[in-house]
């Protein structure tokens, strides 16, 4: 069936297979490896874009280990899920200084750098290398969990296990590097989560789900709690030439590593906060509260501009601070909803050039 399988799907590859993709161009072990990395949980189309310019700045991955993490997070700010920066920056600065720059070709030794995990390895060493080595992203799983109608969730250890035990025995022998990309094209394409296009599918003679006729079954679902609520004040400080107050969160956690205004609890006075912390207040803004959903809560996140008197100057102290800009923006890494913030301000910035005529901005 292995044999029978694999044929199919590389058949399929050769008349509908997706072959330029930017990742699929000048193929190395760097590209594969960037491209993988932001595909995870993430569409393709959404990712080309961040590729290109991730590409144009960091061509290899010793111009990504010497860039600054800041550098890396401004790149990715609007991607989501930031760690996978962060550990790209940190897999690239430990392939420069402990393999000279060179990715390792195995699927070990791969996966044991920072953000690598077994599927990612599989597909640099069968992609990059050209070497057999299976992988199991979230598409692949659909693909397998249907054809051999494998019940339960993936990220149980026996379900996991069975699919991975499926994915090894398929991969053929040779050309492992199109039978790879076909199978996440298939999964990406045709065997899709809600409307699988089974009349189209190479491998739908002998899917045991679809001659069952229950495909959407497949694969099964975690059991989801509730998300839980949890509500903050995002405070926009201004000082009197404009600029906005940043601070640095911690590595761990929401947004770890980014740029986002301070926090405070959405029970306390933000005026009042403000002005214990840097001094006097002249207005107070309280704008529309909305709704962001991370992959484990939702945060309620109510945005406050406060407008100080003068500029206080200790804060220029503290390296976890620091003053923006909105109207000639440093490159730091910002998450979604502070951009987006940011862009309100900037918009309503008093020295924004007037209808017709263009102000060039200045960076303070």
């Amino acid at each position: 069936m292995s044999q029978t399988f694999s044929k199919a799907v590389l058949a399929w590859y050769d008349k509908h297979g997706r072959k330029h993709l930017p990742w699929q161009q000048d193929i190395s072990p760097y590209r594969v490896w960037l491209s993988e990395i932001m595909l995870q949980q993430t569409q393709v189309t959404t990712v080309i874009p961040y590729f290109e310019r991730f590409i144009a700045r960091f061509p290899d991955v010793r111009s990504l280990a010497l860039a600054p993490v800041d550098d890396v997070l401004h790149l990715w700010t609007g991607l989501g899920y930031y760690a996978r920066a962060r550990n790209l920056h940190r897999c690239a600065q430990t392939v420069v200084s402990e393999y000279g720059g060179e990715f390792p070709d195995t699927v070990e030794a791969l996966s044991e750098l920072p953000g690598i995990g077994r599927s990612t390895a599989g597909a640099i060493v069968s992609i990059a290398f050209k070497k057999r080595a299976a992988i199991l992203d979230g598409n692949v799983k659909r693909v397998l969990a249907r054809h051999q109608a494998i019940a339960g969730w993936p990220g149980e250890t026996a379900t996991l296990r069975s699919l991975w035990e499926v994915a090894e025995r398929f991969t053929p022998p040779r050309r492992a590097n199109h039978y790879t990309q076909a199978m996440m094209d298939m999964g990406a394409t045709l065997c899709t989560r809600s409307r699988p296009a089974c009349e189209r599918c190479p491998v739908q003679f002998d899917c045991v789900a679809y001659g069952q006729g229950n495909v959407l079954d497949y694969p099964g679902k975690k059991n989801r709690k509730p998300l839980p609520e949890k509500s903050v004040q995002l405070v926009m400080v201004r000082n009197p030439a404009g600029d906005i107050l940043l601070e640095q969160r911690p590595d761990s956690g929401i947004w770890g590593g980014l740029w986002s205004f301070p926090e405070v609890a959405s029970d306390l006075d933000a005026s009042d906060w403000v002005q214990d912390k840097f001094g006097a207040v002249t207005t107070t803004e309280l704008w529309d509260t909305w709704r962001h959903t991370f992959s484990h809560y939702h945060l309620d996140i109510t945005p406050v501009l406060v407008q100080l008197k003068k500029s206080p100057v200790a804060i220029s102290e503290k390296k976890a601070l620091c003053w923006f800009n909105p109207l000639a923006p440093q490159a730091l890494g910002l998450a979604a909803p502070v951009k987006k913030l940011l862009d309100k301000i900037a918009e309503a910035d008093p020295r924004q050039a007037p209808a017709g005529g263009r102000k060039k901005a200045v960076r303070r």
